[in-house]
């Protein structure tokens, strides 16, 4: 099983990550002390949700003073389009790119969450900015209405090592508890056959198995709430820590 590597260390396995989903500074500071108080391993802001996304420079001012509320924490960095579940925001695909660079440039993240239906051009530029700057890349697919089979499940796995991504995330709704398996399935194929460490989630009530068991087919981080969640079937940081550790017993 591949860890996520972060500033070219492999970093705990699984990593259990909290997601932060503030309109505001002060309510992003308020879900990062939560976040800290709940020992999570990483966060993930979802700056789709800031409304002050068009701001570059409030951008950055307020992911610094994320990091300074974090001391220690890894910062995974993401904008979610509407089309793969996230926020309508304020600025187009071309600002959301130079947004990315300036993030990258800035030392603002550990990693950044760049979807793969983005255009090439896109996906390129966010790749080198973040190489050129030791910036993990996180290379996602999410389909919020059904699991596609094993076989499209890993053409989306192997499509992020293709695009270059140092971290391939597949996450898709369960519509049953079979769909959650098929998750898993592709999941540890994918382990086997692909170079990048990877994230495999299964969303809703259905799916919550994957964010327990996942660690045990290859996906090496799973999404707690600390504060608030950003997807269907996330559950509280101290249960789902627990559980993954009675697993590992």
């Amino acid at each position: 099983m591949k860890p996520i590597r972060i500033r070219g260390k492999p970093a705990k396995y699984p990593l259990i990550c909290a997601p932060l989903v503030g309109a505001s500074r002060d309510a992003l500071l308020a879900e990062a002390a939560a976040a800290l108080a709940a020992k999570a391993d990483i966060v993930e802001w979802r700056v789709d949700h800031f409304r002050d996304i068009a701001s570059r420079q409030g951008v950055i001012e307020t992911g610094r003073a994320v990091r300074r509320a974090l001391p220690g924490v890894p910062l995974l960095f993401t904008r979610r389009s509407v089309a793969e579940g996230g926020q309508l925001v304020a600025i187009g695909d071309a600002q959301v790119v130079e947004l990315y660079e300036a993030v990258c440039a800035e030392g603002i993240a550990d990693l950044v969450d760049f979807e793969m239906s983005a255009s090439r051009a896109g996906m390129a530029a966010v790749r080198d900015a973040s190489r050129r700057h030791g910036v993990g890349l996180v290379c996602s697919f999410h389909d919020f209405e059904r699991t596609p089979s094993i076989a499209e499940l890993n053409s989306q796995f192997r499509r992020a090592e293709q695009l270059g991504g140092d971290v391939a995330k597949v996450s898709v709704m369960a519509r049953g508890p079979e769909d959650a398996l098929t998750l898993l399935a592709a999941t540890n194929q994918a382990s086997r056959e692909v170079s990048p460490a990877l994230i495999g989630v299964s969303m809703g009530p259905h799916g919550a198995l994957s964010r327990i068991a996942g660690f045990a087919f290859g996906s090496a981080l799973t999404f707690g709430v600390a504060a608030a969640g950003s997807a269907p079937g996330q559950m509280p940081i101290g249960e789902l820590r627990a559980a993954i550790e009675l697993l590992r017993r």
